[in-house]
């Protein structure tokens, strides 16, 4: 149950979903951060049973479109994403060059003290925003809003062109996170 009123019903239907940095701070414009996230999905599809369609990262927030397999439910596997990557990110910051890293941590650490689950910072804020795909129509408009991001955004001219999200997959390459384009 997030705290946004975009409930998780089914556990194995495919959902869209968006994990937004607390604050929206845009910690994904190193590509250190950014591998984080890509290893940790690929992770989450060979070990925790998540299949992925499409995927998007920004320089704030993650958006995919996935399940879970039988026999695994996708509010665990959310779970267990999150609490990883906030993890290894934020070790990142602090031990690695950043030139950010006094503003972020503080930043993660006064969020971190309004929620009582958390020890010190607080990465992702709190909702996934989860949309149930119940029909094609939405899952295609979905993934065209996905793969379009970064068009919007202005960072590349065409969608495929885009690293780190699912519309090189789509395009016939191969991109950095395992991704099923059949539904």
């Amino acid at each position: 149950m997030t705290a946004d009123n975009y409930f998780i019903t089914d556990q194995n239907a495919v959902y869209f979903l968006t994990f937004t940095v607390t604050d929206w701070i845009d910690v994904f414009t190193r590509k250190e951060y950014k591998i984080v996230i890509t290893d940790s999905l690929n992770y989450c599809v060979e070990n925790k049973g998540l299949t992925i369609y499409a995927w998007c990262l920004m320089s704030n927030h993650l958006h995919l479109i996935c399940r879970a397999n039988e026999g695994f439910r996708i509010s665990d596997i959310i779970r267990d994403f999150k609490k990883f990557t906030a993890k290894a990110i934020l070790k990142k910051i602090e031990e690695e060059p950043e030139s950010r890293r006094e503003w972020m941590l503080y930043r993660f650490e006064f969020a971190g003290k309004y929620d009582n689950r958390i020890k010190k910072y607080k990465f992702w804020q709190e909702t996934n925003h989860a949309i149930l795909l119940d029909n094609n129509d939405m899952i295609d408009q979905r993934i065209n809003y996905i793969h379009e991001n970064p068009v919007r955004a202005l960072i590349v001219a065409e969608p495929h062109e885009y690293l780190f999200s699912s519309a090189c997959d789509y395009a016939g390459e191969n991109g950095y996170v395992i991704v099923e384009t059949e539904l």
